[in-house]
């Protein structure tokens, strides 16, 4: 007989036994098992001697928590009769004399007095057990989502007891880092319930703990039934230094998947997709390979499987994790000149651009701060040309305005077109909402006044293309006016040219409101005046735009080709839009430090010809691809572009090359 039917026999109520230190033992196992594993007991057949002194153990971690909540009421006695009820009412009553005297009764009287309780209890244990029962055959998933609220709501009100009744540190929050990751926020279920309900997110497609034979849990993605079983493909992190509380990572690949990475170089030369997906049938978690399959993918407009290819590069790079390795803490940095740590951020950023598109900006600034943690002096992938817009959509106005006080000091956060423009649209958005006093409301509304004539001075020729932009008339006063006139976005440099196409291009929307319209004209009438006034800060910002904005850096270039926004592609120089552009690699950092190289090989026909119609093109002055190498990585041995036209075009002349 198991422990829990001695106990039922008993009457006794798990859980009501007198603690003392160190009694609660949690054995995180389930409660079938628990029924099938018999009691541990000794040769003869006795208890361990130990047992009494051991304490309860306790199989659910929650069972001791406000029992009296989760407890049905009271059961009559007689109203049901249980097998078990049923049985120790018979053995008691055998037990009783034939002889019927007068103290034998009484005897007995004060036995089923005694058993009354002994006899809820039984039937309160037996209703518990069978509503378990019920609620696990319960086929439609709402129960199970139920539970895991409830859950969640006991871990609330234990938070909440723990912090009013013992004093200590301030919260977490205060503390936090301005890059610190939330695990929470990496899951866009997570953002997605809170606007469609638990049930219309996952229904009854959560599997349970036990089908699962992934090796880890994790935090980037969630694995998938249909992907391949995981296996290692060689890929490993190992931790380079630890120096000022900051801790250098790199990835590493082993000789198995040195291999894998030069097959997949080969298939990339052959400018032929399906030779990709065959690498995939022997490597499936080659993430160079999944990551410029998911670009033909979603060019194809297949966007469902480009992003589960994504999402499969994430979770066999996340399996490479070192232990030390954190994603939250901001203090983890990867160098972005090593090969293999660039597919980790290219992995990062194309999964945020799917979870912005699919209406998740939250979860998407959790994934643009993670990206900006791993570098954040020399952002590679240039994210602060990004993070202002994601606040913004998911209307986190105090993270954007929090970042910008605490960078621009040092980092000079103001002579970005979209911070400046940003963030005084952050502090006005902000006085719109009601729920704040009504002297921050008003201390917003100047800030954001104040900022917003600081970057029309700065920036004039942004006015006239953000009101086209908006399908707004501008008055003529403004419109024939020097400052804000054509001239102004004909005389700015070209590298600004750049930066306002991209800022338009992607956050012209957020300034269609009529409110927000209205304020914006109050603050350009002043900024006239001032021009016409003959204020000094005019002149100011105009010498200063000519000497900063003279030339974008490469990581600038390299976020421009990733964001593919039609107006900040179209002003790239053109020393950047003549060369190739690699899906998995775009616009290599000159300074690689490579970890190993590629074997020489000798060049096949199509690169042969590809030789040829390269310098062909060369002599025409028309935009193709070069050369591949033969000799070292850091001449670039890669055709394949993310622009699958040129690719086709290039087919196209080598048919009529032969």
């Amino acid at each position: 007989m198991s422990r829990r039917a001695l106990r039922r026999l008993r009457g006794e109520q798990r859980g009501q036994e007198p603690l003392g230190p160190g009694a609660l033992q949690f054995a995180l196992r389930d409660d079938d098992d628990v029924e099938e594993e018999g009691p541990k007991r000794e040769p003869g057949g006795q208890r361990p001697r130990g047992a009494a002194k051991e304490g309860v153990r306790v199989n659910n971690r929650f069972e001791l928590i406000n029992i009296e909540d989760l407890e049905e009421g009271p059961v009559v006695n007689g109203e049901r009769s249980d097998c078990l009820l049923t049985d120790a009412v018979v053995s008691r009553n055998k037990r009783r004399s034939p002889s019927g005297s007068t103290e034998t009764k009484r005897d007995g009287e004060a036995a089923d007095r005694a058993a009354l309780p002994e006899q809820s209890n039984i039937s309160g244990k037996l209703r518990k057990k069978k509503k378990k029962q019920k609620s696990k055959k319960n086929a439609t998933g709402e129960t199970s989502e139920n539970g895991l609220e409830d859950i969640d709501r006991i871990l609330e009100r234990i938070e909440d007891s723990s912090g009013l009744n013992r004093p200590g540190p301030p919260p977490l929050s205060s503390k936090k880092h301005v890059l610190y990751v939330e695990h929470r926020h990496l899951n866009p279920d997570t953002e997605l319930k809170r606007y469609f309900g638990a049930r219309a997110v996952l229904g009854e497609q959560r599997p349970r703990q036990r089908q699962r034979v992934y090796p880890k849990c994790t935090w980037l993605t969630t694995p998938k039934s249909t992907w391949p079983r995981y296996s290692k493909p060689g890929l490993s992190m190992r931790l380079l230094e630890s120096r000022k509380g900051l801790s250098s990572f790199a990835f590493e690949h082993s000789e198995e998947y040195q291999q894998t990475q030069h097959k997949f170089l080969a298939a990339v030369e052959s400018m032929e997709p399906n030779n990709i997906v065959v690498l995939l049938q022997t490597s499936p978690y080659h993430v160079d390979s999944l990551l410029q399959l998911s670009d033909a993918c979603r060019f194809q407009e297949d966007q469902e499987m480009a992003r589960d290819l994504v999402e499969r590069a994430l979770y066999s790079m996340e399996c490479a994790f070192h232990p030390l390795f954190s994603l939250t803490s901001g203090t983890c940095r990867l160098d972005y000149r090593r090969p293999e740590n660039r597919s980790f951020y290219l992995a990062l950023y194309k999964q945020m651009s799917f979870l912005e598109k699919r209406g998740c900006p939250r979860t998407a600034l959790e994934y643009c701060k993670l990206i900006l943690s791993l570098e954040p002096d020399e952002d590679p992938l240039c994210m602060l040309l990004l993070i202002d817009h994601l606040a913004l959509r998911a209307r986190n106005y105090e993270y954007l305005i929090r970042l910008f006080q605490e960078w621009e000091a040092h980092r000079n956060l103001s002579q970005l077109p979209n911070f400046a423009f940003s963030v005084p649209l952050a502090y006005f958005l902000l006085s719109q909402q009601a729920d704040l006093p009504e002297q921050e409301l008003s201390s917003a509304r100047e800030k954001a006044s104040l900022l917003i004539r600081q970057a029309l001075t700065m920036f004039p020729g942004v006015l006239m293309s953000l009101l086209e932009y908006c399908s707004v008339r501008p008055d003529a006063a403004v419109a024939n006016h020097r400052f804000f006139g054509p001239d102004a976005e004909i005389s700015q440099p070209p590298a600004l040219s750049q930066l306002v196409s991209l800022y338009l291009g992607r956050s012209h929307f957020l300034w269609k409101e009529p409110a927000t319209m209205s304020w914006l004209e109050e603050n350009v009438r002043e900024v006239l005046q001032a021009v016409d006034a003959g204020d000094p800060a005019v002149e100011v910002c105009e010498s200063r735009r000519k000497v900063l904005y003279q030339r974008a850096p490469r990581n600038i270039h390299r976020h421009v080709v990733l964001s593919e926004i039609k107006e900040a592609v179209a002003a790239l120089p053109p020393d950047v839009t003549t060369q190739s552009v690699m899906g998995f690699d775009p616009l290599p950092p000159l300074d690689t430090i490579y970890s190993y190289v590629r074997p020489e090989r000798y060049l096949s026909a199509p690169a042969l010809l590809l030789c040829l119609y390269s310098s062909e093109v060369s002599a025409l002055g028309l935009p193709g691809t070069h050369c591949p190498s033969r000799h070292r990585p850091s001449e670039q041995s890669v055709i394949w572009g993310p622009v699958l036209s040129l690719t086709c075009l290039t087919q196209q002349h080598f048919c009529q090359v032969l």
